[in-house]
């Protein structure tokens, strides 16, 4: 797994992660002043709940992941473990994006690596839980479409009012995810998320169609990088 924060040493990892606490913590300190000061103390309320959801990931996700509560399936595709037959399926989040994403790419190639590295990481998955095919997979998102998601093997359905409110809890922490995977200033249409949800027979009935769908979007990216690389 290619991801510059866990390739890092302990040492450094603990110092990135004091680094984003100590600047968080300075902004929410001068915004409570600011709005002490000025009498607007929305501002203040504001600046905490949205500075929380943007850093969240930066310290829940590599806890998570120490903790083995969360398995990386590639480097933009985690799961949470096995509970009750059923396996809850993520894509990488805002700390994953600005860790593994190349600055170098543009919009489209950011969005190709995306998907392809969803389908990797599902891919792996199947490989790790194809003894027991009943196992159920649920995962939200508004980047996959339902015809891709359909052809891969899912089903769709409505996401649930308590994911909803997750997702608009975390809009702005949603908002730069999505931004740095377009590679400019974009707006995430929520109404948009779908739940999707299959099982591991299902996704093996289908992981040569996966396959040859990784292997072309892989093909394409590295097509792409060389034909830079010659200019």
């Amino acid at each position: 797994m290619n991801h510059r924060f866990y390739n890092k040493s302990k040492r450094d990892q603990n110092r990135i992660l004091i680094l984003i606490a100590s600047f968080s913590f300075l902004l929410i300190l001068l915004s409570i002043l600011l709005s002490i000061y000025l009498g607007i103390y929305l501002l203040g309320i504001l600046t905490l709940v949205i500075t929380v959801s943007i850093i969240a990931p930066f310290f829940d996700v590599p806890n998570l992941k120490k903790r083995g509560r969360i398995i990386y399936y590639s480097s933009l595709f985690i799961a949470e473990k096995p509970k009750n037959g059923l396996i809850k399926i993520h894509g990488g989040t805002l700390f994953d994006y600005y860790f593994v994403i190349e600055k170098g790419m543009n919009g489209k190639q950011r969005t190709d690596f995306i998907i392809q590295q969803y389908l990797e990481g599902l891919l792996n998955l199947i490989e790790a839980n194809s003894i027991d095919k009943n196992i159920k997979i649920r995962g939200t998102s508004y980047i996959i479409n339902t015809r891709t998601a359909e052809k891969i093997g899912f089903e769709t359905g409505k996401t649930d009012i308590l994911q909803k409110i997750i997702l608009c809890f975390n809009y702005f922490n949603i908002l730069i995810s999505n931004s740095i995977a377009k590679n400019k200033l974009s707006f995430p249409n929520l109404n948009k998320t779908k739940t999707f949800e299959t099982d591991i027979g299902k996704l093996l009935e289908r992981k040569k169609y996966i396959e040859k769908l990784n292997d072309s979007i892989k093909s394409t990216i590295a097509n792409k990088k060389y034909s830079a690389f010659g200019r």
